[in-house]
Order: structure tokens, then sequence, then C-alpha cells
């Protein structure tokens, strides 16, 4: 290496052949519109969006249906301030509440109310349908077993980036 030289500078890149280019690509398109369209669902029948959505499924998941907002946040890969505005959002809705942390009083609890877990209830059912819809029914059952296996390894390699963090649901 010279002197100023960086190692990216260093180091020719690996460069996608035109199949990688190709999948890769697909991925990205098709996850973007894959997540408007089940978006767009939830706010068009339940008037939600899919991190709403997902506030209440993470919330449903944990023990009395509760969790700290900075997990949450975490968890969900928002900003401490977008989970806020998210959660300020839904609790004017009635759909969760706020609390302070008893144990340390540090910090902020998000709680589901029994008006977002009847929300949850009517919506998962359209939600599923419309993530067998838009893609598990379009594709084989070994594919989507492949893709699973995909995004395992991929989460299994970031999610090291942040110990400590559960980025998983229960299920998983």
């Amino acid at each position: 290496m010279t002197e100023g030289s960086s190692t990216s500078e260093a180091v020719a890149p690996r460069w996608l052949d035109q199949g990688q280019q190709r999948a890769w690509r697909a991925y990205m398109v098709g996850s973007i519109l894959l997540n408007d369209q089940l978006d767009d669902e939830l706010r068009h029948e339940f008037g939600i969006g899919l991190n709403e959505y997902e506030v209440l499924v993470r919330l449903s998941e944990r023990d009395e249906h509760c969790l700290r907002m900075s997990a949450l946040a975490d968890a969900m890969r928002f900003s401490r301030s977008r989970v806020t505005h998210t959660i300020k959002r839904m609790e004017t809705a009635g759909l969760v509440r706020r609390s302070e942390a008893t144990e340390d009083g540090r910090g902020i609890i998000a709680h589901l109310t029994d008006a977002g877990h009847d929300l949850l209830v009517r919506a998962a059912p359209r939600h599923v349908a419309g993530v067998r819809a838009h893609l598990v029914d379009l594709v084989s059952k070994e594919d989507f077993a492949a893709m699973g296996r995909v995004f395992d390894a991929v989460a299994d390699r970031l999610a090291a980036a942040h110990p400590g963090t559960d980025l998983r649901t229960s299920g998983s």
C-alpha cells in the first residue's frame, strides 16, 4: 500500500456475475414492492402500517405484552426517536400505552392494550394472507425453505454486530 491509500483501494472488488447481479436486483425490487404491498393492505383495511403491525406483534409475543422502548427500537432497527413517534401515534389511537420502568425508573415501557391486541387479532389473518399471496405461494416449498436458510445466514452474520439485541421474534 502506498501512503494515503486505503484498504479498500488495495483490494480489487469481487464483482457480482450476471446471475448474482440479477438475483440481487430481484431481491431489492421484490422486497421493496412486497413491503409496500403489505403496508398498503394493512393501511387500507386496518389503518395501520407494516411498522405499527410489527410493534403489535413484538409486544404480543412478550410476557405481559410489554417491552422497553429501547429494546423495541433495537429489535426493529429503529432510532429511539422513530420508535417514540411510532408509539406516540399508536398510543393516541389507543393501541398501546406507555409507563415508566419500575425496576430502574430510567426507561419507558410500551404496553399492548386490549384494543391493540384486538386489532392484531383482526389484522393478522389478512396480513398472513398477503404474505402467502405475494410471496409464499409464488414459489415452491423448497425455494421458500432455501430463502429462509439464506436469510438465517444473513441474520446470523449481521446480528453479531448487535450483541444483546433480540432481533428475531420468539418464534424463531
